[in-house]
């Protein structure tokens, strides 16, 4: 995949010397991925859950989905630190 579309897409601007930087780092990416693409995985049971830190599989744990008493609205605008006419205010992060 070509560096200048991802960037793109990520509506990110790069210049060449960051496209010369990223290019061979993300064919190493494509060429592990296709490594993975190589393997048999007809007998592998899907991975629920996670690892422990000796690499030890875990049991994935579920809670019963039980309703609950809401936080409110006027409650999670009182702690917000900037709040305006009953909603949050944010940075702008776009321009």
């Amino acid at each position: 995949m070509d560096v200048r579309k991802v960037a793109k897409l990520a509506h990110l601007e790069i210049t060449e010397e960051e496209v010369a930087i990223y290019t061979p780092q993300m064919q190493k990416i494509v060429a592990y991925v296709e490594q993975l693409n190589e393997l048999d995985t007809e007998k592998v049971e899907p991975a629920i859950g996670g690892l422990t830190p000796e690499g030890q599989a875990t049991e994935a744990v579920r809670k019963e989905d039980k309703p609950h008493q809401t936080l409110g609205q006027d409650s999670a605008i009182s702690q917000a630190p900037d709040a305006h006419a009953g909603y949050f205010r944010v940075p702008k992060v776009l321009s």
